[in-house]
C-alpha cells in the first residue's frame, strides 16, 4: 500500500491552468498519482497507510526561491524554519558572485571576512570542504529543504586573480574558465555574479562573456547582480543582456529591481528591454521580492576603489583620515558605484544587523538617525561602525518603487526569489516572508497576480530555468515536494519590526514526500539534499 493519499485537495498543480479537484497519492517521494474528481465521480478511491484530509486547503509544487543566502544557515540551522515554513522546498545559494566553494584555505578566509554580513563568519561551521563538488557533498548529508548552488564568479576570481581592481592575464583567464567548468561538473547549475561587490565588479564585459561561454556549454545559466540598481540601472539590465546573447548563454537577473529616486516609474523601460530580448529569441528569466526595501551590507556601499585588494585594505583606508575623506566625497556628493551610482541618503540605510554583539545598539536604527543621537555627521557614524564591526554590518536600504515591485511581478519572464538573508538581529522581513507575502497580498488582498499565474511563478517556471524535469508540477512520476496552504489565510508573520515571525496558513509541507511541517510545526525531518545540474 502506499505511504500517504492527501485527499479532497484544490490542485493548483504549477501550469498556471486553472485549478482541480484530486486525491493525491504519494509514495517512496514521488507523486504515484494524480486522481481527479475522486468523490464526485463515484470511483474507487485511492487508500495508502495515511490519509491527509485538504479539504479546503490548495495543493500546490513546494516552492523554488530562485535567490537565496542560506549557504552557511542550512547547515548551522537544520530547522531553517526560515524558509520551511513558507513552503520552499528548493533554494538556490551561491548568489552575487560570493560563496564558500571553489576556495583554497587563503579565499576560504578572504570570502568569510568579505559577507560575513550574509551569513555571519561561521564559527561555528565546519569548512571541510574546498570544491563546489564537496560542498554539495555536505549538503547530501541531511538538510532541512533542497539546494542547487551557483559557481561564484567573485570567489573565482580571487582564487584565480586576487582582490585587486585589474585585468586578468590570459593564464588567469584560463584558470577561472577551468575552475566554473569544474563547478558545472560537479553539479553547479550556473554562475553568479555580483557586479557592484568585490573582486567580482572588476571583471570586463570580455572576461565574463568567456566565463559565460563556458556555463553555456555545460547547460547552466548566468545569474548576475549586475553594475547598477541606481543611475545607470537601465544601461547595466542592457549590459547584461547584450554580453549573454554574444556568449550564447542564458541569462536570470538577480533581484530584478528598479530602485532609488532616479528610477521612480521606470519599470515599464525594463520590461520593454527585455520583452524586445526575448522576442529577438534570448532565453531570459529574472526574480523579485515583494517588498520594496532592499538589503546588503554596510560596507558593499563603499567606492570599488576602496575595497580593491579585499578586507584587510578596506579596513586600513576606513582607518586613515585623508583617505576616509575621500571615501566620504565618492559616498555623498558624487555617487558611488558601491551604492549604484547615487549619492548616499543615510535616512535610508538601516542598520539590521552587526557581527559583533557589543554593537547591537546601532540595529533598527537609521544612520542618520544615529549621528543625531551621537551628535556627529552620518560618515562619521558610518565609518565608526564599519570599523567597529569589521565590515560585517547588514543594512536595510529603504530606496525601492511600489509601482515598480508590481509591473515587474507581473512580467511572463517572472519568478520569486526572497534574497533573504537570515543574519543580524533585524534581517529583512522578506527572508522569512516572501512566498506567503506573495500569495497573500498580491494574490488575494491586491488581486496583481491571480492564484495560479502565482503558483507557476514559483513552481514551474523556475524548474524550467533550473533545468529539473521533476520538479515543479503536480504530476505523476514528479517528486513529492509539495505544499499545502489555505488560500483565504494565508499570510507572511514577519513584519520590519518583527522580521522572524513565521508564517500563517501554510499547514503541511513536504520535502521527498516526508512531512517538514506537519499541523504547521516543523518536525526533525531532514529529507533535503543538493539538487545538481542535469548533464546536457
Amino acid at each position: 500500500m502506499e505511504q500517504l493519499v492527501i485527499r479532497d485537495a484544490d490542485v493548483v498543480d504549477g501550469s498556471g491552468e486553472p485549478s482541480y479537484r484530486a486525491d493525491v497519492v504519494i509514495d517512496r517521494g514521488r507523486i504515484v498519482s494524480v486522481v481527479k474528481e475522486a468523490a464526485a465521480a463515484g470511483c474507487q478511491r485511492p487508500r495508502a497507510v495515511r490519509e491527509l484530509d485538504a479539504e479546503g486547503l490548495v495543493l500546490s509544487p513546494g516552492f523554488i526561491d530562485m535567490h537565496a543566502h542560506s549557504d552557511l544557515a542550512l547547515l548551522r540551522d537544520p530547522d531553517h524554519s526560515a524558509k520551511a515554513a513558507q513552503g520552499v522546498t528548493l533554494e538556490v545559494v551561491g548568489q552575487d558572485g560570493l560563496s564558500y566553494a571553489p576556495v583554497d584555505d587563503r579565499t576560504l578566509e578572504e570570502v568569510r571576512r568579505a559577507i560575513t554580513g550574509w551569513n555571519g563568519y561561521g564559527d561555528d561551521i565546519d569548512f571541510g570542504w574546498r570544491s563546489v563538488g564537496e560542498y554539495l557533498d555536505r549538503l547530501d548529508r541531511g538538510i532541512a529543504v533542497n539546494a542547487a548552488y551557483l559557481v561564484p564568479q567573485g570567489t573565482v576570481r580571487a582564487l584565480a586573480v586576487g582582490w585587486e581592481d585589474r585585468a586578468a592575464t590570459p593564464e588567469e583567464l584560463d584558470r577561472m574558465r577551468q575552475l566554473v567548468a569544474e563547478g558545472l561538473e560537479q553539479g553547479a547549475v550556473g554562475m553568479s555574479s555580483g557586479l557592484t561587490y568585490t573582486p567580482g565588479m572588476y571583471a570586463p564585459d570580455a572576461e565574463l562573456t568567456e566565463l559565460c561561454r563556458v556555463v553555456a556549454s555545460y547547460g547552466g545559466y548566468y545569474c548576475p547582480h549586475h553594475r547598477s540598481y541606481g543611475t545607470g540601472a537601465l544601461e547595466a539590465y542592457a549590459e547584461m543582456v547584450a554580453l549573454t546573447r554574444e556568449a550564447g548563454c542564458p541569462l536570470h537577473l538577480a533581484h530584478a529591481t528598479m530602485n532609488f529616486g532616479v528610477n521612480a516609474g521606470r519599470a515599464p523601460e525594463l520590461l520593454d528591454l527585455l520583452d524586445r530580448a526575448l522576442d529577438a529569441g534570448a532565453d531570459i528569466t529574472l526574480d523579485t521580492y515583494p517588498y520594496t526595501p532592499g538589503c546588503t551590507t554596510l560596507a558593499a556601499l563603499l567606492p570599488s576603489w576602496a575595497s580593491a585588494g579585499g578586507p584587510q585594505e578596506i579596513l586600513a583606508r576606513l582607518g586613515d583620515p585623508a583617505t576616509a575623506e575621500r571615501i566620504r566625497q565618492d559616498l555623498e556628493v558624487s555617487g558611488a558605484d558601491g551604492c549604484h551610482g547615487v549619492p548616499v541618503e543615510w535616512e535610508t540605510i538601516e542598520i539590521s544587523g552587526v557581527a559583533d554583539p557589543a554593537l547591537g545598539a546601532y540595529v533598527g536604527r537609521t544612520v542618520r538617525e544615529t549621528a543625531r543621537l551621537r551628535g556627529e555627521a552620518p560618515w562619521d557614524t558610518a565609518r565608526r561602525l564599519l570599523l567597529a564591526d569589521r565590515l560585517g554590518t547588514t543594512v536595510l536600504q529603504h530606496v525601492g518603487h511600489e509601482e515598480n515591485v508590481r509591473a515587474i511581478m507581473r512580467h511572463r519572464a517572472h519568478t520569486g526569489g526572497s534574497d533573504g538573508i537570515l543574519q543580524g538581529a533585524k534581517p529583512h522581513p522578506r527572508a522569512y516572508g516572501t512566498f506567503p507575502r506573495y500569495l497573500g497580498h498580491y494574490v488575494r488582498e491586491l488581486g496583481v497576480l491571480t492564484l495560479e499565474e502565482c503558483v507557476a511563478r514559483l513552481t514551474s517556471r523556475p524548474a524550467a530555468r533550473l533545468r529539473l524535469p521533476d520538479r515543479g508540477l503536480v504530476r505523476e512520476g514528479y517528486r513529492a515536494d509539495l505544499v499545502l496552504f489555505d488560500p483565504q489565510t494565508v499570510a507572511p508573520g514577519a513584519t520590519f519590526a518583527e522580521p522572524r515571525r513565521l508564517p500563517t496558513g501554510i499547514p503541511y509541507v513536504f520535502v521527498d514526500g516526508r512531512f517538514v511541517i506537519e499541523d504547521g510545526k516543523r518536525t526533525d525531518v531532514l529529507a533535503g539534499r543538493s539538487v545538481r545540474r542535469t548533464p546536457v
